[in-house]
């Protein structure tokens, strides 16, 4: 029998899935991937079409596992994608589905 995953990583692949259980989320990431650029709030409201108070609600979660980080601009707050994280996810769903990890192009895979 195989080694189960460690708990820790386990913890933190399970904190990722459950903060891209919510549809709206999964758009949230999604659209800042395509954009490529920091957004305030009210940019990703008038693309979600959310009231800004649950994007703002969606952006903590998704910025509490680093899926997003914030970027303080005066007083307000831009949203980017957070590549290396979510880079990783794929892995994590091979890893937690049985399926070795791909290899990273620093371990000589292919992009």
């Amino acid at each position: 029998m195989t080694e189960l995953l460690n708990r820790a990583t386990a913890v933190e692949y399970a904190s990722w899935f459950r903060a891209l259980a919510d549809p709206s989320r999964v758009q949230i990431v999604e659209l800042l991937a395509r954009a490529g650029r920091p957004m305030s709030v009210g940019e990703i409201v008038a693309a979600v079409g959310l009231a800004q108070s649950t994007v703002s609600q969606h952006l903590k979660i998704l910025a509490e596992v680093r899926f997003v980080l914030v970027d303080p601009i005066g007083n307000a707050r831009h949203y980017r994608i957070n590549e290396t994280c979510v880079s990783c996810f794929p892995s994590a769903a091979d890893v937690v589905m049985g399926r070795p990890a791909p290899p990273t192009p620093q371990e000589g895979g292919q992009a």
